[in-house]
């Protein structure tokens, strides 16, 4: 192929507003859009005719593991036992079979939000998008957080997840497990050392760990301050884990960038995020993917108790224009099923174009980059193709025909 490629369907999304243009005509040179629907197109270029498709730009999961889940466990949940039989190297492998599977399913970006296995203290998702990013493997532009940093015990503590004896499994500061306010800086400080674009906090309990409380605030707001402070000193973003209202407020009062799940926030929590700007990720699908039907009781309780007051708490974020970006929490939905989180968000009262504009131009806002989430002239050649017009049935988005990512198509039907 030559380095100027011409895409050719029956029609585009602006996904800022929401506009469909037909035909679609875009001009790619090397990784970049340099031209759309011009009135003439560069001599000698490698044409590409998709038909009767959609082009619109690369969709992005603001929160995902791709260290977990995958190929043999299609149901969601991953083996219980994948925190103490999974060392690292088996763990990366995994990664890049999960990161094809995304990247196909048109997400070109995604924030690998938390590593909450034992490493070692290798920051596994680092080391993914730098291989990603010298073409040894297919997959999405990874924004990475390393360890997730939580406090003992807290949902985000590796040994809470399969409910470990005492001394079972040693979890370092390195890896993420700080307690107090010298070594949640410490433990920041590592992750952005070796790599981390975001530092993800666990500020309250969860659904699918055992011994906390899902509203249950874990971080002091001493401790969360310091987190905040040591991540914005160093120009990078914070995301917390925050089921609970207590939680969030203290989250948003400390700064926190982004809130992930926010299912029990009140009306005054939400009045909060709105008047600061924080950003919110749902992960709304989880309650309609997550299979707990294998879950302990005692877990199968709390989501039946949280999920049902999570798609509540989304519909008023929603109405209140709180800033609401894409994201999945997979493996808890599958890998390659992560569109079915904009069907949710169309489901808690969305229109499909805003759902579009959450998977791409506020999911841009929210990683703080200006370079993709469009089909612009001098942005990223990060383009997929669907059947169908998106702005009025978003399950189109389930079925990905194209995908082009930077500027290099990496599947095609």
């Amino acid at each position: 192929m030559s380095e100027t490629t011409v895409l050719r369907a029956a029609r585009w999304v602006d996904v800022e507003t929401g506009q469909v243009h037909t035909p679609a005509v875009i001009v790619v040179e090397d990784n970049l859009i340099s031209a759309v629907d011009p009135a003439e197109v560069p001599a000698g270029a490698t044409e590409v005719d998709l038909g009767d498709l959609t082009l619109l730009p690369g969709l992005m999961d603001m929160e995902i593991n791709l260290l977990i889940g995958g190929p043999d466990t299609p149901t969601g949940l991953p083996n219980p036992m994948h925190g103490v039989q999974d060392d690292p190297v088996y763990r990366t492998l995994r990664a890049t079979h999960n990161a094809r599977t995304t990247l196909h399913a048109g997400f070109t970006t995604v924030r690998n939000l938390g590593l909450m296995v034992k490493t070692g203290g290798y920051l596994l998702d680092v080391d993914l998008n730098r291989a990603i990013e010298q073409g040894w493997v297919e997959g999405p532009r990874i924004v990475s957080a390393g360890h997730a940093i939580t406090p003992t015990g807290g949902h985000l503590d590796p040994t809470m997840f399969q409910r470990l004896a005492p001394y079972i499994m040693p979890v370092s500061l390195e890896e993420g497990r700080a307690n107090g306010v010298p070594q949640v800086r410490e433990s920041v400080r590592y992750q952005i050392k070796y790599g981390a674009g975001v530092i993800k906090i666990s500020a309250s309990g969860g659904v699918m760990s055992h011994g906390t409380i899902a509203g249950a605030q874990q971080y002091s707001d001493e401790e969360l301050a310091a987190i905040v402070d040591e991540a914005h000193r160093a120009g990078i973003r914070t995301a917390a884990h925050a089921h609970g209202d207590a939680g969030i407020r203290a989250c948003v009062k400390a700064g926190v960038d982004c809130i992930e799940h926010g299912s029990l926030a009140s009306d005054d929590t939400l009045q909060m995020m709105l008047d600061a700007g924080t950003f919110l990720v749902p992960t709304s699908y989880l309650s309609e993917g997550l299979d707990v039907s294998k879950a302990a009781p005692a877990l199968q309780k709390k989501a039946a108790e949280v999920f049902p007051k999570a798609r509540e708490t989304l519909r008023k974020a929603i109405k209140m224009g709180v800033k609401i970006a894409c994201g999945t929490d997979a493996p808890a939905v599958p890998h390659g099923d992560n569109a079915k989180e904009l069907w949710a968000l169309v489901d808690r009262g969305m229109t499909p174009a805003q759902a579009l504009k959450a998977a791409t131009v506020t999911s841009a806002e929210l990683i703080d980059v200006d370079d993709r989430g469009k089909l612009a002239p001098g942005l990223l050649a990060d383009i997929i193709a669907v059947p169908g017009d998106p702005t009025a049935d978003i399950t189109t988005l389930q079925d990905v025909r194209f995908v082009m990512k930077d500027g290099r198509i990496v599947k095609q039907a």
